[in-house]
C-alpha cells in the first residue's frame, strides 16, 4: 500500500514537470509550500530558524520534489523560508532567490519566471495569498498554523491555469 501511495505522489509531481518538457517556453509550473516548523521557544523572535523537526522536513521536502528540475527556488527572506528552501536549491544547483510577500505574483516575477519551474517557499498566509494571485482568485485560504506540509502546484500553459493541492506529512 505505501508503494502504490509513492507511485501516486511521483505521478502527481511528474505530471507538471512533463508537460513542461513537452513545451518549455509555454508552460510555467510552481511549486509552493510553507516553511518548516520554525522554534517557537522565544515569542520575541521574529525571525526564528527551525527546529530540528523543521530541519528534517526541510530535507524530506528536497527528497519528495527530487525528480522536479527547478530552474528557479525563491524564499521569503526570513530564517525559517531560506533554511527550508535550501536542501531543494542545493540538490538543483541553485541559490535562493528572494520575493517581497507585499507584492507576491507581480507583473516582474510572472516574466522573470515565465516557461520555468519554480519552487516558491512561504507562510502560512503568504503561500495560500501568493496561489490566490496566480490564479486571479480567492481559492485558498491561510494554512492552519500546524500545518507544515501543503504543497501547491499551479501549472500555466498557453493561458490555461490548472491548480492542485497536496498534503504531505
Amino acid at each position: 500500500m505505501k508503494s502504490l501511495i509513492t507511485l501516486i505522489l511521483v505521478l502527481t509531481l511528474s505530471i507538471p514537470a512533463l508537460a513542461q518538457e513537452e513545451n518549455q517556453s509555454e508552460t510555467t509550473t510552481y511549486y509552493f509550500i510553507r516553511h518548516a516548523e520554525k522554534d517557537r521557544s522565544d515569542k520575541t523572535n521574529r525571525n526564528p530558524d527551525l527546529t530540528e523537526a523543521g530541519k528534517e522536513r526541510a530535507i524530506h521536502w528536497s527528497e519528495i520534489l527530487q525528480h522536479v528540475k527547478f530552474d528557479a527556488v525563491y524564499s521569503t527572506k526570513y530564517n525559517r523560508t531560506i533554511q527550508t528552501a535550501t536542501p531543494t536549491a542545493k540538490k538543483n544547483n541553485l541559490e535562493v532567490s528572494h520575493y517581497d510577500p507585499r507584492t507576491l505574483y507581480s507583473e516582474d516575477f510572472a516574466k522573470a519566471t515565465k516557461g520555468k519551474t519554480v519552487l516558491v517557499v512561504g507562510h502560512s498566509n503568504t503561500t495560500p495569498a501568493f496561489v490566490n494571485s496566480v490564479l486571479k482568485q480567492k481559492k485558498y485560504e491561510d494554512i492552519d498554523d500546524n500545518n507544515n506540509g501543503n504543497l501547491y502546484i499551479v501549472t500555466i500553459s498557453n493561458g490555461l491555469i490548472l491548480d492542485q493541492v497536496l498534503t504531505i506529512n
